[in-house]
């Protein structure tokens, strides 16, 4: 079936109602007078299941029955495939769909269609995801990743900084760590301990992991212990320079554009499921210094992307190395 048939055929019930003007609806940080319009919240709904005629209805229905209104609805059928994924933002009044019948409204749907994936977020209600950050010696993508946290870009909670490499009390990023409570964990790493025992009775509790820039390799033992997701930042555009020093190695093939790479941590090294990738031109005047500095730059835009498409459930898994990304 095509996407265009289906989308066209089920036109009213994805736009919605449009009885509420924009005026009156309620996102996260706003500030809305009661007492001309209801109150509207800001919900987030992700699907994957096997292709079936009715989805999209079934899923608009669901919205529009308990009064929401669909603003943003995105559909992926591949070609050849026999899945179905779907993305839609809505705001709904939660004094007439409260937020655990809510849940069991969309459990019926996925119910119905075998779903292998049915995710609801309504983020100015739920908490925030919890996550803990890996980094080592390089700080740059870590105190992005902590400014962009403090200035609400970065819809998490982190529970703890924990790092290979011992930084003085009076560095940048321990006065900022210190300044908002989160603790920092020092756990110095050999070639023969890795000191994973520690970092999972860290982390084991958070919902999900990300690497700034952390450069040491986590076992197989450790995935399968921690078994949720582990976003890492890799400085350079894979599948090209994989490894250690890909600047450098970029900069030896003379290569004319460079990038930086978000993906899932699997148990091959810089394989995983990719979530974001930038680019820049570089060409023959610069130097492998203005290449790391490029590469950089890039790194901590590709991270923070990455994590904020992750947590507004803008990322599924597709096949068994690929990502849809809405």
């Amino acid at each position: 079936m095509s996407f265009l048939r289906r989308v066209s055929s089920n036109l009213p019930q994805i736009l919605g109602s449009t009885k509420w003007s924009f005026k009156s609806l309620k996102f996260p940080g706003d500030s809305l007078d009661g007492s001309t319009s209801p109150s509207l919240t800001h919900g987030i709904h992700v699907f994957q299941c096997p292709d079936a005629i009715g989805v999209v209805a079934k899923l608009s229905d669901c919205i529009a029955s308990n009064g929401g209104n669909i603003l943003v609805a995105d559909v992926f059928v591949p070609e050849n495939k026999d899945v179905f994924y779907s993305r839609s933002e809505f705001v709904f009044n939660p004094a007439k769909w409260p937020r655990l019948q809510m849940d069991k409204d969309f459990l019926k749907i996925s119910t119905i269609f075998n779903a292998m994936k049915c995710v609801v977020r309504v983020p100015a209600v739920d908490p925030k995801y919890k996550i803990a950050v890996l980094a080592s010696k390089q700080d740059h993508c870590l105190v992005d990743l902590l400014h962009g946290w403090q200035d609400g870009r970065l819809p998490v909670h982190i529970t703890c900084v924990i790092s290979n490499h011992d930084r003085g009390p009076n560095t940048h990023v321990i006065r900022l760590l210190e300044r908002h409570g989160i603790p920092y964990h020092y756990l110095r790493t050999t070639r023969e301990d890795k000191r994973e025992e520690e970092i999972f009775d860290l982390v084991k509790d958070t919902d999900f992991l990300v690497l700034a820039r952390y450069m040491q390799i986590l076992s197989r033992n450790f995935l399968k212990s921690y078994r949720k997701d582990i976003i890492n930042i890799h400085h350079g555009l894979l599948p090209s320079f994989k490894g250690g020093n890909p600047s450098k190695q970029a900069f030896d093939s003379g290569v004319k554009l460079i990038g930086a790479t978000s993906h899932f941590v699997t148990e091959e090294l810089d394989a995983g499921p990719i979530i974001e990738q930038m680019v820049e031109r570089v060409s023959h005047r610069d130097n492998l210094r203005s290449f790391v500095q490029k590469s950089e730059d890039l790194e901590k835009q590709c991270l923070a992307k990455a994590i904020k498409s992750y947590c507004e459930l803008r990322v599924l898994p597709y096949e068994e190395n690929r990502t849809v990304v809405f």
